[in-house]
């Protein structure tokens, strides 16, 4: 097992993989650095004498300055470190593309063909509550519904996407709670959906309906509760007559490339951009080869790498919507009068995050090399192949709820500290560090942390590509066995 990693020939520090004591000796490139007064795991040393005010380097990149004079094998971090990141800033035009080499294979999975020619990856049942008021009804309508069938139902599982919305929004919000929940219900993870209303509610039956779009009426249907005398009797007559539609609903081979898989870190440490984030990377490379599609997201941490995925758009039109995607965020910031810069969290420096740019310059390792073909707005949908950007926060059940309702069938999430929850798709929690996935197996579904013991990048990659297809197979990740399914809806404004 390493000791400590040097990530860039140009880095002036290193991070290590162990914990170190004072005046311990240790090699790095070659050169022999005494370590000054300890350092833990995951955390960086100086691999030379850094003067006040001069950058600190790593993954090739400044991720801030010195507020005083460091010396070679001290501990870096927010006690002698800062940011260089201001506010809004001017971008220019300068495309930096690099050549994906990764080669088309012709694999398959074995996935549920929708009539919309979507694939879903799972063929589940779910009530979506127009407000968070039914949420309770959807409860009492999935119990019974289950009494009344038993286990002869074709759904791989039976949920209520509980939320506490629908009314007393104005604005954005109220739109937002629409527009994420029209398109959960059109979901291809979904068999059928029951869209389940109250009555007096503002996001009410008809405009719900109209903002959905065509849909397919034996696999969707609608009840408003205040309608009905027996309202848990109405539903579940609703939920058996979408549970013979599906009652045909097989899984057939259907080619990689319709794989969509969106991209998430949280909880994240001092290998998160050396071990998890990286596989998602080569990960993500190696789909898109195959002609699949992954989303990027959580854009107040691509704040100090913004320039990287501006420079790899695949035109000067793609460009400028990452500009926008940027500093329409940092306008989020600034019109409620918070610092842009409020990160990393408590737990990321207690991991060894110092800076935002450290922590931005890890999280987007996720998005490998491969071009940025197009940019999403929150709330829309996936319409290109390829590397997406998608506009949502940091916050790990709103981005992944958005990189659910873009279309993703499944999450990937790398953690250095450990998360249970999982969104209303496949949520699979990838470990930085050996030490979290042994803790929380129960959590934990790969680990990544063999990357920094004795497992190479090709043998790490072959596992994840076996494992990720095996889920999209249906084999079940954590969060799934747990029951841990959540969804949260961006809100920026007013409740009545």
């Amino acid at each position: 097992m390493k000791n400590i990693i040097k990530i860039h020939e140009a880095d002036n520090v290193a991070v290590a993989l162990r914990s170190f004591r004072d005046k311990e000796k240790i090699t790095v490139a070659g050169d022999e650095v005494e370590v000054k007064g300890g350092i833990k795991s995951g955390h960086k040393i100086a691999l030379t004498d850094i003067a006040q005010g001069e950058n600190i380097i790593k993954y090739g990149a400044p991720i801030g300055h010195a507020t005083e004079s460091i010396a070679k094998g001290e501990w870096i971090h927010t006690h002698n470190t800062k940011t260089n990141l201001s506010d809004k800033i001017e971008y220019t035009f300068q495309q930096n593309l690099i050549h994906n080499t990764g080669v088309k294979e012709h694999r398959t999975f074995k996935g549920y063909r929708r009539k919309d020619g979507n694939v879903g990856i799972r063929n589940e049942l779910w009530i979506v509550p127009t407000v968070g008021c039914v949420n309770g009804i959807g409860e009492r309508m999935i119990k019974e519904f289950e009494l009344e069938v038993g286990p002869n139902n074709p759904f791989d599982n039976m949920m209520v996407l509980k939320h506490n919305y629908g009314c007393s929004q104005l604005g954005d919000d109220h739109v937002n709670t629409r527009t994420i929940l029209t398109k959960m219900v059109k979901h291809p993870n979904a068999a059928g959906v029951l869209v389940l209303g109250l009555g007096c509610e503002n996001n009410g039956l008809e405009d719900f309906k109209e903002a959905l779009g065509s849909f397919d009426e034996n696999r969707i249907k609608f009840l408003r509760s205040q309608d009905v005398e027996d309202e848990i009797e109405e539903g579940v007559k609703l939920l058996k007559e979408i549970s013979a539609a599906a009652s045909n609903d097989r899984r057939e081979e259907v080619p990689l490339s319709e794989l969509k898989v969106g991209l998430k870190c949280g909880g994240s440490d001092g290998l998160s951009g050396i071990t998890a984030n990286p596989l998602l990377g080569r990960f993500s490379d190696w789909l898109i080869a195959q002609g699949g599609t992954s989303v990027l997201t959580e854009v107040p941490e691509m704040f100090g790498a913004e320039t990287l995925l501006m420079e790899r758009a695949k035109n000067e039109e793609v460009f400028h919507k990452i500009v926008d995607l940027i500093n329409d965020f940092k306008s989020y910031f600034l019109a409620h009068n918070q610092p842009i810069y409020e990160n990393p969290s408590p737990g990321n420096k207690e991991g060894g995050i110092t800076t935002l740019e450290d922590k931005s310059l890890g999280c987007t390792q996720k998005a490998g090399i491969s071009p940025v073909v197009d940019v999403l707005k929150y709330g829309e949908s996936l319409e290109a192949k390829g590397l997406n950007l998608l506009s949502a926060p940091g916050n790990d059940l709103v981005a992944s709820t958005a990189l659910g309702a873009s279309g993703c069938q499944i999450v990937l999430f790398t953690t250095g500290r450990g998360t249970p929850f999982g969104t209303f798709v496949p949520t699979m929690k990838i470990s930085t560090n050996t030490s979290i996935y042994e803790k929380k197996k129960h959590w934990i579904d790969f680990n990544a942390g063999t990357l920094v013991e004795e497992e190479n990048e090709e043998t790490s990659l072959d596992r994840f590509i076996t494992y990720i297809t095996s889920v999209a197979n249906g084999e079940l990740v954590n969060n799934e066995k747990n029951s841990f399914r959540e969804i949260a809806i961006f809100k920026s404004g007013v409740t009545l």
